[in-house]
């Protein structure tokens, strides 16, 4: 009779990997993972099956993490106008906390994504726009959550691409007070450079 497996110490290492993952990109091996869940590939594939049922449980273990903290960030808040909790939702997305989800998506490689996740793509943008709407509405906007979206999207494919944090900061910031101009209020003024400074040693991507 065979051993059974033991849920607890699939989800310990499912942990670890996705911890590694986000440091450090997802492998298309299996022994970084291994070392850094302080096991062997063998017993990875023993809990997980094959390779590929643990790289697409990583990816969507990571995936849950990037949106229980994006989510949280982005729900409105009573007593505090859309347009700051976006604005702190951007100050946190581009920051330190929000770098590794950013990094780590947005440099898989598309024909990876196709294989692990085929329908990712989508779901990386559908996913945003409940949340976005959910909070436009508190200023009486859902119908704005794609166009949000976009803006936010856009940006940060720029800010991977240049590392201009100073232009795509004041560019979100002019674009809130846009919607801030539509509907009478204010919000905090972009970051300075400076406070960016210690975030600007990785880079970010687009898939939010």
């Amino acid at each position: 009779m065979g051993r059974r497996r033991q849920p607890e110490i699939r989800q310990r290492l499912l942990d670890a990997c996705t911890d590694y993952a986000l440091a450090h990109g997802l492998p298309d091996r299996l022994e970084p993972l291994a070392c850094a869940a302080g096991t062997s590939a063998r017993m990875l594939i023993y809990h997980f099956g094959t390779r590929d049922t643990l790289l697409r449980a990583v990816l969507g273990h990571a995936r849950q993490r990037q949106l229980d903290t994006f989510g949280a960030l982005l729900r409105a808040r009573p007593d505090e106008p859309y347009t700051t909790t976006l604005h702190n939702a951007w100050t946190s997305m581009t920051g330190p906390d929000g770098q590794p989800f950013l990094q780590m998506f947005g440099q898989l490689p598309g024909s990876s994504v196709q294989q692990l996740w085929p329908d990712f793509r989508r779901t990386a943008t559908t996913d945003w726009l409940g949340p976005l709407a959910d909070g436009l509405r508190s200023i009486g906007r859902p119908e704005l959550a794609t166009l949000v979206l976009a803006v936010i999207r856009g940006l940060l494919l720029d800010l991977d691409a240049t590392a201009d944090t100073t232009r795509t900061d004041q560019s979100f910031h002019h674009f809130l007070s846009t919607l801030d101009h539509q509907n009478g209020g204010e919000h905090p003024p972009a970051r300075p450079a400076c406070e960016r400074a210690s975030s600007d040693t990785t880079s970010t991507s687009s898939t939010c």
